[in-house]
């Protein structure tokens, strides 16, 4: 080529460029003052209301803590008013699946509450009752009787959402009725330490106190997450529950008031390179057992400690927090095909999936009427290893009620109760059996067992 062609080389290269055609696909943006107009009837406001009554001082005019001294102080010099219960609002959001008025929203957001109210987009307002919760997953789901259809929010495929997509937020930030904020999906699979079943999606369309429980919407206006969690002190991230882990939950719990989950029985790790390496895994992939419950659906299957769990019921298993997820989520006494790499070959087992038996649930209402006002569950061997209690007979204290007789005894969650007025209580209908024959204003003496040790307490029946 001449120099004097040169000067026209650019040109031709522009020009041949924008015939080439592109791969990219065109991009559309949602027409989002149409989507919030349609979606915003099915979003709820919801508020709560809770009565906290004091934690009293150890010996009278002797403060035991930091916060036994600001009460001591108040008592004092404000004639006692922190002595007095008092009501604690909180407000959330949540959205509506069903013409008849069931909602779902966050399990913080109502946790404890003694009077929950629902304001629709209309203005009205209406008393809602709990049907069940889910914890763990931080679900719950609330009823309101309106006599009336109501407008649903259509539930999509979180599975099908893709990073970097338009997702928009409506809730109830700071009191802020109604806001609606728009962004894009930012990651998937997130684990924030929420719990067992992390598996968030992030997302940077505004999130703040007053947005858990509601919904996350795409562009088809179908809500693909919750939102539950942000970062304090950030901006523009915040972490949505996806729908489909909450679709199967609000079935049960609209059906049964709680949740079933399938269980395994194993204690499990985290495969790193150094691991993999030692146990002659080509990849650092899998859930490495470190220990095996007796007499678990696990130990019956044959899976020992030191096996590689690679896949569970035909799906991968690439990373520890798969294998929790996809246990929970398979139906009781169903089997399942278990691979697991064992001296260098992989292995295949049957296995029939148990039910996990999950603290605080129906079984385990240990007081008759809320008297009590606290929970109980019977012990297990893996109960007892996690809390370092010795034996298994007893009862467990799962949960205290803020506001019952308990929260103003010795006890606290993680306890054994081994025996009432000197009667021994080897399993919650036991307990059952004596609790419920106490009387208002009785005090009763409980042993308790606390890690190895042992000592009394009593507990004033309300």
């Amino acid at each position: 080529m001449s120099k004097k062609n040169l000067p026209f080389v650019p040109l031709i290269v522009l020009l041949l460029a924008l015939a080439w055609p592109c791969s990219l696909p065109a991009v559309t943006t949602p027409d989002f003052a149409v989507l919030s107009q349609e979606l915003k009837p099915a979003v709820v406001n919801i508020s709560t209301a809770k009565t906290v009554k004091p934690r009293p001082s150890l010996r009278p005019g002797l403060p035991s803590t930091r916060d036994d001294f600001f009460d001591e102080f108040f008592e004092r010099f404000f004639g006692g008013q922190p002595h007095s219960p008092r009501k604690e609002r909180s407000l959330g959001s949540g959205f509506i699946i069903s013409k008849d008025g069931f909602i779902l929203t966050n399990d913080h957001v109502v946790n404890g509450a003694d009077e929950i109210k629902v304001k629709l987009a209309d203005g009205r307002t209406f008393s809602a009752t709990v049907k069940g919760t889910d914890p763990k997953l931080d679900l719950a789901l609330l009823k309101i009787d309106t006599g009336e259809n109501l407008p649903v929010a259509e539930l999509g495929d979180s599975e099908k959402v893709r990073v970097g997509e338009w997702v928009m937020a409506i809730g109830n930030p700071f009191g802020l009725e109604q806001t609606v904020t728009v962004g894009i999906v930012s990651a998937k699979g997130r684990v924030i330490g929420a719990g067992p079943y992390d598996d968030f999606i992030q997302t940077d369309a505004s999130i703040n106190p007053g947005n858990s429980g509601g919904p996350l919407f795409n562009a088809r206006g179908e809500v693909v997450g919750i939102n539950t969690a942000i970062i304090a002190g950030g901006q523009g991230i915040g972490f949505a529950i996806p729908v489909n882990a909450a679709k199967e939950i609000a079935d049960q719990l609209r059906e049964t008031g709680h949740v079933t989950r399938g269980w395994l029985g194993v204690s499990v790790q985290q495969v790193s390179e150094e691991l993999a390496e030692s146990f002659g895994l080509e990849e650092p992939k899998g859930a490495l057992v470190s220990e095996v419950t007796p007499e678990s659906p696990a130990e019956k299957a044959g899976i020992k400690r030191g096996d590689i769990i690679t896949a569970f019921g035909g799906e991968k298993i690439d990373e520890l927090r798969d294998l929790p997820r996809l246990v929970a989520a398979t139906p009781v006494d169903k089997a399942v095909e278990v691979k697991v790499f064992r001296n260098g070959k992989t292995k295949k087992l049957s296995v029939k999936v148990g039910r996990l038996r999950e603290e605080g649930q129906a079984e385990a209402a240990g007081e008759t009427g809320g008297e009590l006002g606290l929970s109980v569950a019977d012990i297990s061997p893996e109960v007892a290893r996690r809390y370092d209690l010795v034996g298994t007979e007893g009862v467990l204290v799962t949960a205290i009620d803020p506001s019952g007789a308990a929260s103003r005894s010795n006890l606290r969650p993680g306890d054994l109760i081994l025996e009432i007025n000197g009667k021994e209580v080897k399993n919650v209908a036991g307990f059952r059996a004596v609790a419920g024959k106490v009387k208002k204003d009785e005090v009763l003496r409980l042993l308790v067992q606390r890690g190895k040790g042992l000592f009394y307490t009593t507990l004033k029946v309300e």
